[in-house]
């Protein structure tokens, strides 16, 4: 069956020539919104928080190959893994939502740090992964090492195409589908990969990305709500207690 590598490949990166177009094209014509963004983000990250602006770390992309992925840092500097190692460990091995961590709170997250999560705001510095011919616009999310190790052989079909900042997982549900399912998607996608189908998704994305957003809102309202309710509970036992 025909992948997205196979189709008339850039002979230095191995994608589609028009897909290394589209992005190049894209990214050359977002430059004025995304420096000023850039910017003042990287600024807020540096007021909040001391340590490096950027978050480097390894990833997988196309055809298993690791690489040095971007994001911008939203975490503490020394921030434990092993949390996450044990989340995703239980993701892959059940039918839960593939929520993230952050759903419920996290301690490791900084100031600023949910918000720019929640709009993918964190992924812009991948873009430099673009340029590099690295990643793609629109592709499966790069795994992490120790997550790609757990791989069946017909999950690692996910990798036969170019790595991306989003994809048809991430615009067809994305955390309310299970492990399995976003699997399927992404092989789905390394199958059906063209033109057409990358700007569909990109359109997508922006409505994806808001709805993210309120739905994260929400979460938090309903935390701050039930901590208070837990708090005011705890005060009031107290207060019969003496």
């Amino acid at each position: 069956m025909k992948i997205c590598s196979d189709i008339i490949p850039d002979t230095k990166t191995g994608f589609p020539i028009w897909k290394r177009m589209l992005d190049v094209s894209l990214v050359i014509l977002a430059l004025p919104v995304l420096i000023p963004v850039t910017l003042l983000i990287a600024a807020i990250i540096r007021l909040v928080s001391k340590g490096p602006i950027l978050f480097k770390q390894e990833r997988i992309g196309r055809g298993g190959q690791k690489f040095v992925c971007f994001k911008f840092r939203t975490m503490h500097v020394g921030a434990e893994s092993v949390s996450h190692q044990g989340h995703l460990h239980h993701l892959i091995h059940s039918d839960a939502p593939m929520t993230k961590m952050d759903a419920h709170g996290d301690k490791r997250i900084i100031p600023f740090g949910v918000f720019l999560r929640a709009t993918g705001l964190d992924e812009l510095p991948q873009l430099i992964n673009v340029v590099r011919g690295e990643m793609s616009l629109v592709g499966p999310r790069p795994c992490l090492p120790y997550e790609f190790e757990q791989y069946l052989p017909w999950q690692r079909e996910r990798c036969a195409a170019a790595p991306g900042l989003t994809g048809l997982w991430q615009v067809s549900g994305k955390n309310k589908t299970t492990f399995t399912q976003m699997i399927r998607l992404d092989i789905e996608y390394s199958q059906r990969c063209n033109l057409m189908l990358d700007l569909e998704i990109i359109v997508r994305t922006v409505p994806t990305l808001l709805l993210q957003v309120v739905d994260t809102s929400k979460k938090k309202a309903v935390a701050a709500k039930t901590i208070a309710v837990q708090t005011e509970t705890i005060l009031s036992a107290r207060v019969v207690n003496h």
